[in-house]
């Protein structure tokens, strides 16, 4: 059997199914959407909860997700794979629900030194990742900045491979891999000083 005769790998079925759902869903085919949103609802998700820190932020980022998705879809966007395409949507998403939420914080903090009743804001990095980290953790990842912790939650929660984290964050391998090295690396470092005994005086 020569080499054009041998089936096509696991990876090339996948891109090629996942092609035709694509088509189908230009198509204008309401199905084949909602089985692109079951297959990949939970990884969108939780991206959005580690970035956003909270889950009622990341349900409502990751309908926006899927609206926009939709729309990019029934549009004709070129779409290589699905799931770091959608990722990188919901990165961009989750970048416009923070500003917002850094304006409300903002806009309530005027409010307060103008004599009026304090307006209470959920800080979303004192949330990140909720109930499924601690608070020391939270803290530490608090101190990476917001590409270097997308860039990290990709590689650590979602197992992507950084060709697809690349392809999320519009960087070239090697600039993903040296983000992630020192990513792990502040964030050990973080860590240890949050961990070491407070010295007494």
């Amino acid at each position: 059997m020569t080499a054009d005769a041998l089936p096509p790998g696991p990876g090339a079925v996948v891109i090629a199914l996942e092609h035709a759902l694509i088509e189908r869903v230009r198509r204008g085919e309401g199905a084949a959407f909602r089985e692109v949103f079951r297959l990949h609802v939970v990884r969108v998700r939780g991206f959005l909860r580690h970035l956003l820190g909270s889950a009622s932020a990341a349900d409502e980022a990751t309908q926006e997700t899927f609206v926009r998705a939709h729309a990019a879809l029934r549009g004709g966007a070129e779409v290589e794979r699905l799931q770091p395409w959608l990722l990188g949507i919901a990165r961009n998403t989750a970048r416009e629900h923070r500003r917002a939420q850094q304006r409300d914080v903002a806009l309530a903090d005027t409010v307060s030194e103008q004599g009026s009743e304090p307006v209470a804001a959920l800080d979303p990095e004192a949330l990140l990742l909720g109930r499924e980290a601690s608070a020391v953790l939270a803290r530490a990842l608090d101190t990476l900045s917001e590409e270097r912790r997308a860039a990290l939650v990709l590689r650590a929660d979602q197992a992507l491979a950084y060709e697809d984290i690349a392809l999320v964050l519009g960087w070239n391998v090697a600039r993903v891999k040296n983000e992630i090295y020192r990513a792990r690396l502040q964030l050990r470092a973080a860590l240890v000083t949050q961990l070491e005994p407070s010295e007494i005086a």
